[in-house]
């Protein structure tokens, strides 16, 4: 053993041995265990003697790639104080870089090699992208285009039959759930469930093994080169707001037993407590440098080595609370330029910050579900909430001086129903869960639309792709795919989550198709910024410009836009429950989408159009 450096943290490979360096500002003593092949006995443990500003490190010269390891960390056992030290507790090193799947106490030294080749990311502007967002096993569990062996994997997803149906949605990137290391709570398993969607991570450098088909780096890697191949984007799902130990009462798998007072936010009226804004038990203390610092380096280790391009913060409001992570991201020069999504809410005071982050961040918008919901719904006085959410949410983003791709537009995702669940189920049906139906939201603004489910599918789906901002499709939702009523499908790794795929693609996927054409093929559906007056103009069935009391009577549920261009665009929402006749302003139209499927035959100048009842949607290109 040599003394090695303190930097980088890991376990490091040089050609010739490993330098192991671990963070601990108040051990008393860290040994490092080294574990046969198997990774199931410890063969030796070895002190590390050296410390350097509080990073404990050492060099091996015998070490190879493949070594399996952990830590032992001794010190005071005074959870009063904050430390909760245990050498009896075998840790995973933070900066691991592949964990074992059977046992997450054991990491292994990795040869970080790959032959990336001409790999280019896309770089699809914000205002040009559409976003597929996915689960790693659930897209191809059941997918009978995929080899068994490699169904719910990384090497999975990147097959032609994934990529060929991506395409012909015309998506430009891929939203993965969780893909860092994560474990399963104990209540769970208790139960014969697992956590699926995968918010409990545990090694913020590793990918999560059950979703690897051969147990290496590279298996990731070649994902990522694949889907850009394809003209798709990477971005991840990613989980710092905290980690999978849990509060006071849960397991110490690694950080908890590292240096628990300087990795966690601790209840300062009683330290054995944790501050809870994610509402799982713990919050990183991003406020430490250390701590800080382990996420940004995470962060560039997944656009630098994994090649990622950009990631969507769950729970992004507890990163941003006492801490520098905003004005960290935006001077880094990696980061800065990869695509960055916040969640703009945790469940601490003020934890609803929709609109509150900096330019250069895109956010969830929560606001544009409800109102879109609320409006195929037939809800009365939704008309004016409605104008703003097709227009990109100026109210919620124009006065921080962003632009229309701050809004992260959906109206289903991951959490909550699933399209057609939304148009089928009154209430939640979670009794799967082992909870008593008590978990996931009870406002879904949902509704059994029966013969016309097929329909209002159109409807909510060409609304989102129509609307400025960046859309966001859930996976599945043009396949039809039910989760049975279940809105808080977390724990469900079975058939209530997995995509079912039909023999034949659904009708729905080529609308999708057609839509997202649309939306590529005029510039005025994808705007850089904000209409200016004259450039969008809102008209009323009767005829003219909506008025004031048209936008404050409850009664108003349909309604025109305009969309001045090269050509004029026009599109015409009718949520009432009967038909509406629409005066068509002067021009000769051309139909180009009805979700009703009218002809298409060009309109007269002074047309009168029969918009068909329970929210017809259409959109028209002036001749």
């Amino acid at each position: 053993m040599k003394p090695g450096r303190p930097h980088p943290l890991g376990a490091t490979w040089d050609g010739a041995g490993v330098n192991f360096a671990l963070y601990s500002e108040h051990a008393e003593r860290v040994e490092l265990c080294l574990f046969d092949a198997a990774g199931r006995r410890e063969v030796e443990r070895i002190a590390l003697a050296e410390r350097t500003s509080f990073v404990w490190h050492a060099y091996l010269p015998q070490v190879r790639p493949g070594q399996r390891y952990g830590y032992r960390v001794h010190g005071a056992h005074a959870p009063e104080l904050g430390h909760r030290f245990n050498p009896l507790k075998l840790l995973l090193d933070p900066y691991a870089r592949l964990v074992q799947p059977a046992g997450f106490a054991r990491c292994e030294v990795v040869d970080e090699a790959f032959s990336w080749g001409d790999d280019r990311p896309p770089r699809t502007p914000l205002c040009d992208t559409v976003i597929y967002e996915a689960h790693v096993r659930g897209l191809t569990r059941l997918h009978p285009g995929i080899p068994e062996p490699l169904r719910g994997t990384y090497a999975g997803l990147a097959l032609p039959p994934v990529i060929e149906h991506l395409q012909r949605l015309g998506v430009t990137a891929v939203e993965l759930l969780p893909v860092h290391a994560f474990v399963d709570e104990r209540r769970l398993m208790q139960h014969g469930l697992r956590n699926y969607w995968g918010y409990n991570t545990i090694g913020f450098f590793a990918p999560e093994p059950r979703y690897s088909a051969t147990g290496s780096l590279g298996e990731f890697k070649t994902m990522v080169k694949t889907l850009h191949a394809a003209g798709l984007e990477v971005i991840l799902d990613v989980v710092y707001n905290h980690t999978g130990e849990g509060d006071e009462h849960g397991q110490t798998l690694s950080f908890r037993g590292i240096d628990n007072s300087v990795y966690y936010r601790l209840d300062p009226l009683d330290r054995r407590k944790y501050v809870n804004y994610a509402g799982t038990g713990n919050c990183l203390n991003t406020s430490h440098p250390a701590v800080l610092a382990l996420v940004m380096d995470s962060l560039r280790y997944w656009v630098n080595e994994m090649h990622v391009d950009g990631f969507r913060f769950d729970l992004a409001t507890a990163l941003t609370r006492d801490s520098a992570f905003l004005a960290a991201v935006q001077q880094d020069p990696v980061l800065s330029r990869t695509k960055l999504v916040a969640e703009p809410w945790d469940l601490g005071p003020q934890g609803y910050r929709l609109g509150g982050f900096a330019p250069g961040w895109s956010e969830w918008n929560d606001k544009y579900r409800d109102t879109v919901r609320a409006w195929w719904r037939g809800d009365a006085g939704m008309v004016g909430a409605l104008a703003s959410r097709l227009t990109g949410s100026s109210d919620l983003f124009e006065a921080a001086g962003r632009e229309p791709t701050a809004s992260v537009n959906f109206v289903t995702s991951h959490d909550g129903f699933t399209l057609h669940d939304l148009l089928a189920y009154e209430q939640k049906q979670n009794q799967a869960n082992l909870e008593e139906n008590r978990d996931g939201a009870d406002d879904n603004r949902s509704w059994n639309a029966g013969e016309l489910r097929e329909r209002h599918k159109r409807n909510f789906l060409a609304t989102l792709l129509l609307s400025q901002g960046v859309p966001m499709l859930l996976a599945g939702d043009e396949l039809g795919r039910t989760q049975r009523g279940n809105n808080n499908a977390y724990c469900q790794d079975n058939e209530i989550s997995w995509l079912q795929w039909p023999t034949e693609p659904p009708d729905l996927v080529a609308f999708v198709g057609r839509v997202v054409e649309l939306r590529r093929k005029y510039p005025a559906l994808r705007r850089r910024r904000y209409a200016r007056p004259g450039e969008v103009v809102w008209l009323k069935p009767q005829g003219g410009e909506m008025t004031e009391q048209d936008w404050r009577s409850p009664a108003s549920r349909c309604l025109g836009m305009l969309a001045r261009g090269e050509p004029d665009l026009l599109l015409l929402l009718n949520a009432h429950h009967e038909p509406v006749t629409f005066a068509l302003p002067p021009g000769e139209w051309r139909p180009i989408l009805d979700t009703a499927g009218a002809s298409a035959a060009p309109l007269p100048a002074h047309s009168l159009l029969l918009l068909k009842a329970s929210g017809k949607g259409q959109a028209r290109e002036d001749a």
